[in-house]
């Protein structure tokens, strides 16, 4: 994976919280973050990002656009080799992520992607799973119009 660049934390508190995740996860969980921001910032009408925290998990939102569902990320705290992506579970983005990547991405329910803190970052599959959470509120105004 290419390395995107690590960005300032946009609050104390959010910085903390990746401090205090035990390594690997925290490597791993910021490359997840900076992998977000740069999709994010690739994408036309997604907007700036914010990152606060929900649930005590760092959150990533658009509240520029309204374009996107949040995104959540966060180690697992009963099995620390792993962390995950969490997505809306109304959304129906995870059962699609399934349906396209559900040989190569680990998925549970209809609200995550786990992932291995050993293994490579599977940086494609995980940039398209973000871009469609990014713009899920435009695709969803697209599919009303052409409707």
């Amino acid at each position: 994976m290419t390395k995107p660049k690590q960005r300032r934390f946009q609050s104390p508190e959010t910085a903390a919280t990746f401090k205090a995740y035990a390594q690997p996860a925290r490597g791993r969980l910021l490359d997840l973050r900076a992998l977000i921001f740069d999709t994010a910032s690739k994408m036309e009408g997604v907007g700036a990002l914010t990152e606060t925290l929900k649930w005590g998990q760092p959150s990533y939102l658009t509240p520029e656009t309204k374009s996107g569902s949040t995104i959540r990320i966060d180690a697992i705290k009963a099995n620390p080799e792993q962390i995950a992506l969490y997505f809306h579970c109304q959304t129906g983005l995870v059962p699609a992520f399934r349906d396209m990547y559900g040989d190569t991405l680990t998925l549970v329910g209809n609200r995550s992607i786990l992932l291995d803190v050993n293994a490579p970052l599977p940086e494609a599959e995980l940039r398209h799973c973000i871009s469609q959470a990014l713009t899920y509120h435009l695709a969803k105004k697209k599919k009303k119009r052409s409707a």
